[in-house]
């Protein structure tokens, strides 16, 4: 008898959405956080990363701050009306006014770029530990989505 793993165990890795206007920014993290066994998705601007969370429901977000069209900041604020995903923000914007700004917003973490690869899956690896605590509320989901 073989037993099925849940999904989206360590052993598939997680599903995570990095989303940078760069192509060679989401090509080195993809490459590396694949490496580390995840599964992931890309988009180009906000409004991308908005309609994937909504359709592909990923487990961690990564989010570029200086994008066209819809900037990670306003992203991000649109995103936490209606879910709770865990976000890192990944930006060349290391002023500390940025980063208060952002993690005031929502995010979970703020990485300033360039940054390294195992600071990265760290950083991924505790934000994710620390959704996957049991919330106070037995009743609350992990990633609570409002109906819109």
């Amino acid at each position: 008898m073989t037993t099925r793993v849940p999904k989206n165990t360590p052993r598939d890795g997680r599903l995570i959405l990095v989303v940078d206007d760069e192509p060679r920014m989401i090509g080195f993290i993809r490459m590396n956080l694949e490496l580390e066994g995840h599964r992931v998705i890309e988009a180009h601007n906000g409004l991308g990363a908005l309609e994937a969370i909504r359709t592909k429901l990923p487990d961690l977000v990564l989010l570029d701050v200086m994008m066209p069209e819809l900037d990670g900041f306003e992203t991000l604020r649109m995103l936490r009306e209606f879910s709770s995903i865990p976000v890192i923000m990944l930006t060349a914007k290391g002023e500390e006014n940025d980063k208060v700004y952002g993690l005031e917003l929502g995010a979970d973490d703020y990485i300033t770029k360039p940054f390294g690869p195992r600071e990265l899956t760290s950083r991924i690896k505790a934000v994710l530990r620390r959704a996957e605590m049991p919330s106070s509320s037995p009743d609350q989901a992990l990633h609570p989505i409002k109906q819109c």
